[in-house]
């Protein structure tokens, strides 16, 4: 019988606990932990598809200096030299690290701890940069500390949850499910603030939506209708706040009519909302990336946290502000100083207090005394040559960050270049001049903490592959060879978590929020059986759920909470004749960030095995782009093409594309290349979600479909896209100039001479521009080609399935040629749920023969939307479409 394993999932911000069994033919089985707080049991579609990700192909396994294996300590004594030599020549502000929220507490402090201590400057940022800092930012103007106040709990317990800016059933399904769930149960209402109709609206009572970038008039309003309709909590304000009048005065510019025209939305869905809120004592408001990936996100988040103020809706059961976090580690990186804009411990740079309190605890020879750059600002002190030395550490830069081609062409004239990861081939480890292999989720040791501040395990249930080595133990040896061995003389993560541990608790009598003293002098034995629990949990006191703030005692210089006045100001850039359209960008359902874990298992790409752009039927006619064809998304920074999806869901003017693809799996689709690198002025978050562009059709004069066993390499394809499928890939093409299958042939059907030779099916028509080639070997299907003067649509799904067949018989064989199934129920269609491999067709069979007309009948006859719940909107969107042909 196998080991089981209780470790955290390395995903999103949920943190939900993950039950791992090896079995004794190396596979792993994954389950949820029914014991784990943040999801009791629950998994996503992600989640439950680990265990496919956990090869080892292209994984780093050695280090590599210039692109050559090398010992560790020829690579680690050239890290600490170069780094040395910079700082010499240079100052320590000519050296930076870039980390990650996917890195462990334990690596995060130990890169903090260097970086600020001992090198000397506060030249570290984390891509967490990228998705949260706003938040960060809010909290501290409001609270004095980057303190979430709540519990997951709270959204099982309040009367109104209020979603802004997050597409919950997508990012943070395991919430989502729990929401839906006390909906049902006790009838909690739901207002969905977001400019898509995404499957979040699926429970919303109100969907709002709002024009890109107006959140900041919605709350105002707010904060002004809650004046005028004697919805203030005007004895907790006393109490407990300063500044409100300043906010007050700030909110009153948002009239009724000025809030409707700014936001786009009806008065009466803005004073339906209003009302709701006003006369609900219990309210949540969750709010992720749409708020804080803004230049005005940091005013954003405290437009929100004044009406929590003004209503004395923060800190009790149910009520409160809440920032969800995207990253599984986001909030540690917090906790630890992975900003650059922070110490560790939640302390700040800026209060010399602090510094001497981390610096007497470090017993470090110096102490950063300034902010240091930020993510995008690193990036251009690289370009400029200010940065000589950069560590990046977990994270694609060259994909992730806004004006990502000119990200990539300040890393190619980096003087020095480390990149510690997993993954061999990235778009960021092509620019390295070192590579150091890490250890992957499965291999790691250490803690995580989620978005309700609770500190999980992730624990290692395989042994550590070739010569990689954790984040934390790389970070440690270049320290010693810097000249810093009794600082960095850790043996185990559990001697970090301890030491990280104690500085919380060092001068803190409960003036700062974070201190988990009552871990200091935790043992090995009882590091390796921790069980999750939330911060704080000082030492000499029982562990119990903290809510701050419900008696106040905010973290400012007085201990009240600072309303901050916010005005509306339009985004940075402004759409025009040229760019008419706004870009925003976004995460997927079953993928995360750039694919280099989840791209792994066929499962989690079949849903959008390519990258797509959303466009409203008005736009996509406006732009002479129809459904299935191919578009140039272009900006003043850059250009993808992408397939084109219309949906009426998707807001009038307005685009949407996903963040995922990168190099390695389409031609051209990096879309952060396209985005326009404006920031907040205070987060310095970049604006994701609102980049004038224009669609223009991809005036293909081919376009191909392939299946095929062996992964392509040498594609030229002016479009291509691939995809792992079960046994094999698929792969979309599109070329500007002539091309058939057979010119096709050579690079996908047979790579290499040997299979030059086997017995190919083929079919031709010059006059449609039609070509098909199908070729098997040894009884089996080798591949197959398709090529067409239009999108090509034969029975993709089907046809990539085939390649799961030992024997194909001569009636398969005519099928195959053709690209469709003579039986067309055995076609599964497009994917809509990936948990449970459930095709659109068999949905809409299930409709039409089955008599299936809910959501919850499709469940109960095929089990789609029965596990992660994030496919039930686009389950209820079959239905719907099958019922209007029916009509029709």
């Amino acid at each position: 019988m196998s080991h089981v394993t209780r470790t955290t999932c390395p995903y999103c911000g949920v943190g939900c606990g993950v039950l791992a069994s090896v079995r004794a033919d190396g596979s792993t089985d994954i389950a949820g932990d029914v014991k784990h707080p943040a999801n009791f049991g629950r998994l996503c579609s992600k989640g439950s598809a680990l265990g496919e990700t956990l090869s080892l192909d292209d994984r780093l396994l050695f280090p590599e200096i210039n692109g050559r294996r090398s010992a560790w300590d020829a690579a680690l004594d050239l890290v600490a030299q170069r780094f040395s030599a910079a700082m010499a020549d240079h100052g320590p502000e000519s050296v930076a690290f870039y980390v990650s929220g996917q890195i462990l507490t334990e690596d995060y402090y130990a890169a903090n701890k260097l970086m600020k201590g001992f090198i000397g400057t506060a030249n570290i940022d984390t891509n967490s940069r990228l998705c949260m800092a706003s938040s960060v930012a809010g909290h501290k103007r409001a609270f004095g500390s980057d303190t979430v106040p709540g519990t997951y709990d709270d959204l099982e317990q309040a009367d109104l949850v209020v979603l802004v800016g997050s597409n919950l059933a997508w990012c943070h399904p395991v919430l989502y499910q729990r929401l839906a769930a006390a909906r049902e149960a006790r009838g909690t209402k739901v207002v969905v603030v977001d400019p898509r109709r995404t499957a979040t609206c699926e429970i919303a009572d109100l969907h709002l939506a709002i024009a890109p970038g107006a959140d900041v008039a919605l709350f105002n309003g707010l904060l002004a209708h809650l004046a005028d309709h004697d919805g203030l909590d005007r004895a907790y304000i006393a109490r407990h706040t300063n500044g409100v009048e300043a906010a007050l005065a700030a909110a009153a510019a948002c009239t009724p009519s000025r809030t409707a025209a700014l936001t786009g939305l009806s008065s009466s869905d803005i004073a339906t909302f209003y009302d709701l809120f006003a006369r609900t004592p219990r309210v949540v408001t969750v709010y992720s990336q749409g708020v804080n990936q803004s230049s005005a996100g940091t005013d954003k988040v405290n437009a929100i946290i004044n009406c929590h103020l003004a209503t004395g809706r923060i800190g009790t059961e149910g009520c409160g502000p809440f920032s969800v976090t995207g990253q599984p580690n986001a909030m540690g990186g917090r906790e630890t100083g992975g900003l650059a804009t922070m110490l560790a411990a939640h302390m700040d740079l800026d209060k010399a207090d602090h510094r001497r309190i981390v610096q007497t605890f470090w017993q470090s020879p110096t102490i950063a005394t300034k902010p240091g750059l930020k993510a995008v600002d690193m990036f251009r002190a690289v370009e400029d040559g200010r940065i000589k030395a950069l560590w990046i550490m977990a994270t694609n830069p060259v994909d992730s960050l806004p004006d990502a081609d000119r990200a990539r062409a300040a890393l190619a004239t980096c003087p020095f270049v480390v990149v510690s990861d997993v993954v061999r081939h990235t778009d960021t480890t092509a620019h390295a001049h070192v590579l150091l292999p890490s250890a992957a989720w499965g291999e790691k040791d250490g803690t995580v903490t989620n978005s309700e501040r609770r500190i999980s395990r992730q624990r290692a249930f395989l042994p550590l592959p070739g010569d990689v080595e954790p984040d934390w133990w790389q970070v440690a040896e270049v320290g010693r060879r810097m000249g810093f061995a009794e600082a960095f003389a850790w043996s185990h993560p559990r001697d970090i978590f301890a030491e990280y541990a104690a500085l919380t608790a060092t001068e803190n009598a409960g003036t700062r929020d974070l201190d988990i003293g009552a871990h200091a002098e935790i043992s090995r034995a009882a590091y390796d059986k921790l069980t999750p629990f939330q911060w704080p949990q000082p030492a000499g006191k029982p562990a119990q759920v903290t809510r701050f703030f419900a008696d106040g005692d905010y973290f400012t210089t007085g201990g009240r909470a600072n309303f901050v006045a916010t005005l509306w100001r339009a985004p940075a850039s402004s759409v025009s004749t040229t760019y008419p359209l706004i870009l925003n960008t976004g995460r997927m359902r079953d993928q995360w960030h750039t694919m280099t874990r989840t791209a792994k298992t066929a499962r989690l790409m079949s849903h959008a095995p390519e990258p797509f752009v959303q466009i409203h039927p008005d736009d996509a006619a406006h732009a002479g782009c129809a459904d299935g064809s191919l578009a140039v998304i272009a900006s003043p920074q850059g250009r993808a093409v992408l397939r084109v999806t219309i949906d009426a869901d998707q807001r009038r003017g307005s685009v949407f594309v996903p963040l995922h693809w990168t190099d390695q799996y389409a031609s051209s689709a990096r879309i952060d290349a396209v985005i326009a690198a404006n920031t907040d002025p205070v987060s310095g978050q970049p604006e994701f979600k609102y980049t004038p562009v224009s669609v223009t059709p991809f005036n293909a004069t081919w376009h191909g479909f392939a299946a095929v066993r062996e992964r392509p390499y040498a594609l030229t394809s002016d479009f291509w896209a691939i995809a792992p499928v079960k046994n094999g890939w698929r792969v979309d093409l599109a070329g500007l100039q002539a091309s058939n299958a057979d010119a096709l042939a050579p690079s996908l059907l047979w790579p290499t001479a040997e299979d030059s030779t086997p017995d190919v099916a083929s079919y031709r028509d010059a006059s449609a521009g039609e070509c098909r080639l199908v070729a098997f070997r040894a009884g089996m299907l080798a591949g197959a080609i398709y090529v067409s003067a239009k999108p090509v649509t034969i029975a993709k799904t089907w046809l990539a399935e085939q390649l799961d067949v030992t024997e194909v018989d001569a009636p398969l064989r005519t099928q195959l040629l053709a690209g469709r199934p003579l039986q067309p129920g055995l076609d599964r269609g497009p994917i809509v749920c990936a948990c449970f491999n459930v095709g659109a067709s068999e949905i809409t069979a299930a409709i039409r023969e089955g008599g299936c007309r809910t959501v919850a009948d499709i469940g109960a006859a095929l089990k789609a939307g029965t596990n992660c719940g994030s496919c039930r909107s686009d389950v209820a969107r079959v239905i719907a479409a099958t019922d209007m042909r029916h009509t029709d």
